[in-house]
């Protein structure tokens, strides 16, 4: 499911991919509008199942760390606000999220993001994080 979802460099929000053209991505905003738009070559776009956290071992990939996020808050949106809280407060919720994480190379404006898709995610339905086995195929197939 993630592998559909995209966040695009420049743009606030996450993304569900609905088409691709020949030079360019449809794209459908994950809020309450459902927005369509265009996404040309230009645009840096990533998707959620592309993206993984640093830790003192190897790294951990995002599905992951949301399916932890989600047992934490019981499947319900995060209680954090991710614009008011401070950087101490945002290292000790992601240390009990991921302890292991580089403290080094896991700057907090990862952790703000981290915690606002996750809200994104959760308040518009999407609550599967783990990849389908297929998903995983496909992943192994372009390494």
């Amino acid at each position: 499911m993630l592998r559909e979802i995209l966040t695009i460099s420049g743009k606030p929000g996450l993304y569900k991919l609905l088409s691709r053209g020949r030079t360019m991505l449809i794209v459908e905003t994950i809020d309450s509008t459902h927005k369509r738009l265009p996404v040309h070559g230009t645009d840096k776009v990533v998707s959620l199942g592309d993206i993984a956290m640093y830790t003192d071992g190897d790294e951990v990939p995002l599905w992951q760390i949301l399916e932890t996020v989600k047992e934490k808050y019981s499947g319900g949106p995060s209680d954090i606000d991710y614009k008011a809280a401070s950087n101490e407060e945002l290292a000790e919720f992601f240390a009990e999220i991921l302890p292991n994480y580089d403290r080094d190379r896991v700057y907090m404006t990862h952790v703000r993001k981290l915690i606002q898709w996750y809200n994104i995610l959760v308040e518009n339905g999407v609550t599967e994080f783990k990849p389908d086995d297929e998903d995983e195929e496909k992943k192994e197939e372009q390494d």
